[in-house]
This record gives C-alpha cells, sequence and structure tokens, in this order.
C-alpha cells in the first residue's frame, strides 16, 4: 500500500534539521511520494537539493500568498525554476483574507502572476485560499486556470466552493484537519468529492492529525488522513491509497 502526500515542508523547522530522516521515516510508513512546496524563491536552492537527493519528492515554485507584500515575484522567475524537471507545480499561491489584512490588491497581483506561469510552463497550480473563496474562484476564472488546473490545498471550504473548484477542473486536497474533532462540515466535503479528484497531504510540520494534534507533523502521518477519508467515504484503505496516489501522478505529471 503506497500514499502520496501532495503538499508538505521538510525544508522548515523543525523538520529543517533531520530532513533525512523524516523521509526515510515516510518511506518505512508506505508513503512513495511526496511533494515539497515553496513559500518562497529563496526556498528553491534547499528544495531541489531535498529532491534531487531522494527518488519520487517533487518541488513547487512559489510565493505564499502570506508571504510579504515586498517578496513580489515576477513570471519569468518562475518560469525559469520551473525549467528543472523535478519541479512539477507553482505554488503555494493564492490568497489569504484572514492573516492579511489591509488592500491586498499586492496579493491579487501576485497570485495572478503564478497563474500566468502556470500556464507558461503548463504546470499546475498548488492554491492556498482562506477566507477568500470569491476572489479566489474569480481570479481562476479570469486568468484561465482551467486550461492547466490543479488542487486546492488544505481545503477548509464549504461544498459549494468544492463544486465549483473541480468545474475548473482542479483536485481537493485535504489534510490533517480532517480528523479534527469538530471537522464534521468538512468531512461532509470530502464525503462528495469524486475519487478521481481526491488527495491527501500532511502540510507538514503543520496540523498533525489527531491523536497527534499539536505535535509536529510529518510525512508519515499522511496514512492517518488517508483512513479517515476512507472512514468517510466507506471504502477501504486500500482504495483510498490507490485513488489518491494515482490522483497525484495524473496532476503532476509524474513518470512513475
Amino acid at each position: 500500500m503506497e500514499f502520496a502526500d501532495s503538499h508538505c515542508h521538510p525544508h522548515l523547522a523543525p523538520l529543517d534539521t533531520q530532513t533525512d530522516r523524516v523521509i526515510t521515516e515516510a518511506r518505512a510508513g508506505g508513503v512513495a511520494y511526496l511533494l515539497c512546496v515553496a513559500i518562497s524563491l529563496a526556498d528553491m536552492p534547499r528544495l531541489l537539493e531535498i529532491v534531487h537527493a531522494h527518488d519520487r519528492i517533487f518541488a513547487s515554485a512559489g510565493v505564499h500568498p502570506n508571504e510579504p507584500a515586498t517578496n513580489m515575484v515576477e513570471e519569468p522567475d518562475l518560469v525559469a525554476h520551473a525549467q528543472d524537471p523535478c519541479v512539477v507545480a507553482i505554488g503555494e499561491t493564492g490568497l489569504d483574507y484572514y492573516r492579511s489584512t489591509g488592500d491586498l490588491e499586492w496579493q491579487r497581483d501576485r497570485f495572478r502572476t503564478h497563474v500566468r506561469a502556470a500556464r507558461a510552463t503548463h504546470k499546475p497550480l498548488i492554491i492556498h485560499s482562506r477566507d477568500a473563496p470569491e476572489d479566489t474562484l474569480r481570479i481562476l476564472r479570469e486568468e484561465g486556470a482551467s486550461e492547466i488546473g490543479g488542487v486546492l490545498h488544505c481545503f477548509t471550504g464549504t461544498a459549494e466552493m468544492a463544486r465549483a473548484a473541480l468545474a475548473l477542473g482542479f483536485y481537493i486536497s485535504f489534510s490533517g484537519i480532517l480528523t479534527f474533532r469538530n471537522a464534521d462540515p468538512l468531512r461532509a466535503v470530502a464525503a462528495e468529492v469524486p475519487l478521481d479528484r481526491l488527495l491527501i497531504e500532511t502540510d507538514a510540520p503543520y496540523l498533525a492529525p489527531a491523536p497527534h494534534r499539536g505535535e509536529t507533523n510529518k510525512p508519515v502521518l499522511v496514512r492517518r488522513v488517508a483512513e479517515v477519508l476512507a472512514q468517510v467515504r466507506n471504502v477501504s484503505l486500500d482504495e483510498i491509497a490507490q485513488r489518491t496516489t494515482q490522483n497525484f501522478i495524473n496532476l503532476f505529471r509524474i513518470n512513475s
């Protein structure tokens, strides 16, 4: 049984001092694929060092919406980083109206730049959206993101938002939040998403699933997300593992 952690940050503290051990532990736990996601282009040298040293581990190139407004990025910069064959996605990018306040036009502009880079490189998008469903979907539509697709990562939105993203050709990824005691509404959404559009992730080192909530998250714990998803869908763990891993391969065009 093999799993794919579609979104993790092994280059961030405290995982940054134990990256090789974290990857070895994930392998032993059946995690065959990892996508190491950038939050800043300053991350790229370390991310590429990690992915070039390990099989079936990939990277993205992007600037997180909560990175300061001064950390802007130009489309050619993203396109240049995406030339590396181990870089399989653009992001994470998107909108976050929870942590960022004031005039956020700079955030929307940076988001648009990422969508354009994804279209230019033919690589899917990794979308972070928090408290910004309408603007997230509007920009994806306006910028033609349906031509390239991607994933709404660490999904916590409504069924309506999930349906709109699915209509644009996007996948929906669930994190350890799915396992939290108060996450019944999210589990109801997870029960509705088609099996061929589901992904699982850890977002490590953040959002460790129950019963590890509050601990440092690690890619090996993606299995716990899969277990709860299997319960929600009333299918076997093996089916969730197979489906989500194949979806990972399909979305990110992995030559397995």
